[in-house]
């Protein structure tokens, strides 16, 4: 029952998204959602204002107000849950952006360097967000962590023109990933799904989780799976039953 006490107000529109504040919340109440930052729960905050002296923007204050009670058990199984789940605490360059890659950027580079054909930030799967813009209309590219690694010319032959999430099947949380991968399906046209996937065992669960995906979402999205060798050459085109 909400009663009158102190709780953490953000402000959406000084926020920008660095995430400085996730980490400094002991009970995870604050996150970083569609690139801002936000109380996921009243239950979870305490009002003490640790995350206060992180923000640069001065975003988050304490107020009083009517607010659900501080609830010290829930947290607990909340903190204990974003953990089985790995699920990051905050990261201060998790803020979405579109990468645009401009003519005067050669100035700043080696003449014979390869230019990056990154358009999206972040990368990683667990630290997008599911509605961030670049993936409107896009034509989504799952790759294992190892490949680019393995391939020197990664970036021309598999992410110009797409946009880039990665993952390790192997190392990370296979149920979040397909979770995380479905929210993003879901809110998104996505045109298509590449999975480029390294050629040993292990690395095939990104074409289980690309296709666990596509079929929770419900929606009718090509996918095709593409398997690398360690020499970084290209060993075969598998089509993925969904």
């Amino acid at each position: 029952m909400p009663t009158l006490r102190k709780i953490v107000r953000i402000d959406e529109e000084k926020c920008t998204g660095c995430g400085l504040c996730v980490p400094s919340c002991a009970e995870g109440a604050i996150q970083i959602i569609d690139g801002k930052a936000r109380l996921v729960s009243e239950i979870y905050c305490d009002g003490l204002g640790a995350c206060l002296g992180k923000c640069p923007e001065e975003a988050i204050t304490i107020e009083e107000r009517e607010a659900e009670e501080f609830d010290e058990e829930a947290t607990e199984v909340y903190l204990n849950q974003m953990k089985e789940k790995d699920i990051p605490r905050g990261c201060p360059g998790s803020m979405a952006m579109r990468l645009s890659r401009q003519s005067d950027a050669a100035e700043h580079v080696s003449s014979d360097a390869a230019p990056s054909e990154l358009a999206n930030w972040p990368v990683q799967l667990k630290l997008v967000s599911p509605g961030a813009p670049y993936f409107e209309g896009a034509d989504l590219l799952l790759a294992a962590d190892c490949v680019p690694f393995a391939m020197g010319d990664f970036h021309t032959r598999f992410i110009r023109g797409r946009t880039l999430v990665v993952g390790c099947p192997k190392l990370d949380n296979v149920d979040y990933y397909i979770e995380k991968l479905t929210e993003i399906l879901k809110q998104s046209s996505i045109n298509s799904l590449t999975v480029v996937h390294m050629e040993v065992p292990c690395c095939s669960g990104l074409g289980y989780i690309a296709s666990k995906a596509v079929a929770a979402s419900g929606k009718d999205i090509p996918v095709d799976d593409i398997t690398i060798t360690i020499q970084g050459e290209v060993m075969a085109n598998e089509p993925v039953l969904v």
